[in-house]
């Protein structure tokens, strides 16, 4: 049986939440994705290319463009790396094998990836892509065992936090 508690109850409105943010980025067309990506392109630039605001407008925009894929393949795989964490924070269960603990989170994103490229066939300019949905699932899985080795990183800790207070 699934008990809802405090912490299960906010994990299941932070996912609500964090799919209507997927939802609206996958919603906006493809001119205002592109111009999304290209800001993000220019952040980029400006971060990791010396001189980058030198550089003309023309030269900066090149820039923009040839990062664009990357740009919004990260974008997704983020997206959905933060769904996967969101997932597992509803799911998690101490008592669980952490094994079992994946796959509930990983499913759920999988399927949500699933219906966010169904939507954007329905959006100009925007097209659902198989790729996209494998590229979100392993972000999602990415998530999941980020924050499952954290925390058992943190286990270990404490334990050898209690095994030398024993000394």
């Amino acid at each position: 049986m699934f008990k809802i508690t405090g912490k299960k109850f906010i994990f299941i409105c932070l996912s609500f939440l964090w799919m209507i943010v997927i939802f609206c980025f996958s919603a906006r067309d493809a001119d205002e994705s592109t111009e999304d990506s290209y800001k993000v392109g220019l952040a980029v630039g400006r971060v990791l290319v010396p001189g980058f605001e030198k550089q003309s407008r023309e030269s900066r925009l090149e820039f923009a463009a040839k990062v664009d894929h990357p740009v919004r393949k990260c974008a997704h795989a983020t997206e959905f790396a933060i769904l996967g964490m969101l997932y597992l924070g509803v799911c998690y269960n101490k008592k669980k094998k952490m094994k079992k603990l994946v796959i509930k989170p990983l499913l759920w994103s999988v399927l949500y990836a699933a219906t966010d490229e169904f939507h954007q066939l329905f959006v100009p300019g925007r097209s659902g892509q198989i790729s996209d949905i494998l590229l979100d699932g392993a972000g999602a899985l990415s998530g999941i065992l980020l924050v499952l080795a954290l925390i058992m990183l943190i286990k270990k800790i404490k334990l050898g936090k209690e095994e030398n207070a024993g000394l």
